[in-house]
């Protein structure tokens, strides 16, 4: 797909001149919202199912449509043997756990749309033998109506084996979030395509206990084998 390619080298181009990136999701795949200036968002994930995977990301607002951060993901715990798992040798499955730099910036089309890119790039935080690069890239285009009550994102991305596992790793992902009754209850879900580690459909709910503490739970099904899982996601958003 020459898409992804040309997506590849324009992050790239972002990334030589701010050396840092960060993105809060619906689930899974980036929400293409952008932090405000100078305001710090906080998403902690984890994931029940064979395993318990965390993953929690810090995003920092830079204004004019750009934020950057900082990611751990695939923090593996795997409760039938008592322990956290390491993966560093195999592409069968996602490196992990990873410590990752990640950015997007954001270009308005219209009042309601805009296009996004960005990705997350680093290395698995505990080798037994030799650190190795991960990363990931898309591009999406984003909407949103009835003064962003319901948001919506769709678009591409490729990823190297350690980050998503063995199989095909460019597709297609989207996601939305419907806010039936606006910052009390949501509706969520993401889509990420392939048979790869990170292929799966999330659908589930978000409440605002508090208003700037939304907590989220979901039903995870990968595209693989049809594994399950719940998810909770709990976010601190500024705005």
């Amino acid at each position: 797909m020459k898409i992804l390619y040309v997506l590849t080298a324009l992050l790239g181009s972002c990334l030589t001149v701010y050396q840092v990136q960060a993105q809060q999701t619906y689930f899974n795949v980036p929400s293409s919202d952008i932090v405000e200036k100078h305001k710090v968002s906080v998403q902690q994930q984890v994931s029940f199912g064979e395993s318990f995977r965390s993953g929690t990301t810090v995003n920092y607002g830079l204004g004019r449509e750009w934020e950057i951060g900082l990611n751990v993901y695939n923090l593996d715990y795997l409760p039938s043997e008592r322990r956290f798992t390491l993966n560093d040798s195999t592409v069968q499955e996602a490196y992990g756990p990873l410590l990752l730099l990640n950015s997007q910036k954001a270009f308005d089309i219209t009042k309601n749309i805009e296009v996004a890119i960005g990705g997350q790039g680093g290395m698995n935080l505990t080798p037994r033998t030799t650190s190795r690069l991960v990363g990931y890239v898309y591009a999406h285009v984003a909407g949103s109506v009835h003064d962003e009550h319901y948001n919506w994102s769709m678009g591409v991305y490729t990823a190297n084996s350690r980050y998503a596992g063995e199989g095909r790793r460019s597709g297609y992902q989207a996601g939305f979030d419907a806010g039936i009754f606006y910052q009390k209850v949501h509706l969520l879900g993401d889509w990420i395509s392939g048979q790869h580690s990170m292929g799966q459909l999330i659908v589930g709910v978000e409440v605002y206990a508090l208003k700037h503490f939304p907590l989220s739970v979901g039903w995870q099904r990968a595209n693989q084998d049809g594994a399950q899982a719940l998810v909770l996601q709990l976010t601190y958003n500024p705005e």
